[in-house]
């Protein structure tokens, strides 16, 4: 009996994925998921650059996946093992292109025992950490909320250097989906930089970030609804720009979003060309592959991420390249579906998140792969 021809494989790809998944739990099984890969011929997909790609696994839901309980401690499964470390573990199984990262998020007050497991984990599976610093209790761009926002800043960035994490990034630019916030213009947008720079240098200074593991900090814009103000690219450049000059290297990086640049009210053609500038000031290095609006299966992207991607790619400054869904049913996104409908659409069409992340993950690899041979990309 010859191997499955490809097109079959492709019809069937979501139960070969469900039946290696489930390999190590079914005794009658009497091989391993190695001669199971071998057995079907799946082809995998092999990276033609030496980019990282990898997940933000966002799609397990904040809610019950993500965020420690009031102890600090991690959401586990009956295994015992932490949620992340499962669906991470899941991805690099089931996915035809083999991440090498991973970005997660870092609460404050997360229990430094489970911090330290988590880390542990990631780079047990052959990943590199990159972390997402959460920030809360405060408002970034208000003097009067300084030191309420330091110490959990310092706190992320404590626990990148004690761990070897390279990039770090966060949102704190200003306060998630504050009710009654105002868009600020003219001096109170310059005011609101020239803080933002003294809050973040500052953290830099007290941590000696600069000396450490530490190579950037990239800093993520939202869409409107969840900020007020830091919405776009441009806005997010013109405090980096402000921060490196107070520090005098590029350190600071803005993180190019592929679902904020498309909710936001530049168009397609003024993100490209920030992306260019900032591509001459080595002023990004990390893209998130997400959809604009659903936050769900790169397929209702509307054409960004494969114009920014390139866009990104044809700078020469592009290092890292991760996937993000969210779930459409996150309890901590609630307030975005109310906010905005479309947010709240399941777009998995009959497959799990973790299919739906897979898919998205092939589907980067292949663009990617594209990119480099059409000369836009290194080999």
């Amino acid at each position: 009996m010859g191997l499955p021809h490809n097109s079959l494989l492709k019809a069937n790809w979501t139960l070969i994925r469900l039946f290696i998944a489930q390999a190590d739990r079914l005794s009658f099984i009497p091989f391993s998921k190695v001669y199971l890969l071998i057995f079907f011929n799946m082809s995998k997909i092999a990276l033609k650059t030496n980019l990282q790609i990898g997940i933000v696994p966002t799609h397990i839901k904040f809610v019950g996946g993500l965020v420690p309980d009031e102890n600090g401690k991690m959401p586990r499964g009956q295994d015992g093992k932490m949620l992340i470390s499962t669906e991470l573990e899941q991805i690099n199984q089931t996915s035809r292109i083999a991440p090498n990262c991973a970005q997660t998020a870092v609460f404050p007050g997360t229990d430094e025992d489970d911090m330290n497991e988590l880390i542990e984990d990631i780079k047990s599976l052959g990943l590199k950490p990159h972390m997402i610093m959460m920030v809360a209790g405060g408002n970034p761009m208000d003097p009067a909320d300084e030191d309420k926002i330091v110490p959990s800043l310092v706190a992320g960035l404590e626990v990148a250097k004690k761990h070897g994490v390279e990039h770090v990034a966060s949102t704190s630019f200003e306060e998630w989906m504050k009710p009654g916030a105002a868009t600020l213009t003219g001096s109170a947008f310059e005011d609101a930089v020239a803080q933002l720079v003294k809050l973040h240098t500052r953290v830099c200074h007290e941590v000696d970030i600069l000396n450490s593991s530490v190579k950037a900090w990239h800093m993520e814009f939202l869409r409107g609804t969840e900020f007020q103000t830091f919405t776009d690219i441009s806005k997010a450049w013109t405090f980096v720009k402000a921060a490196n000059a107070a520090i005098g290297k590029p350190f600071f990086k803005v993180l190019v979003d592929a679902a904020h640049c498309g909710d936001s009210i530049l168009s397609m053609e003024e993100n490209v060309a920030v992306i260019q500038e900032m591509g001459k000031a080595d002023g990004f290095s990390m893209f998130h592959a997400s959809a604009k609006t659903t936050r769900g299966c790169l397929s209702t992207d509307d054409g960004w991420i494969g114009n920014l991607l390139t866009a990104c790619a044809a700078t020469g400054k592009l290092e890292i390249v991760l996937v993000e869904l969210f779930h459409h049913e996150d309890a901590a996104l609630a307030g975005l579906r109310e906010a905005d409908p479309r947010h709240g659409i399941d777009t998995t069409d009959g497959r799990t998140y973790s299919e739906t992340v897979c898919d998205g993950l092939e589907e980067i690899a292949h663009r990617l792969n594209n990119l480099v041979n059409r000369s836009i990309l290194p080999r």
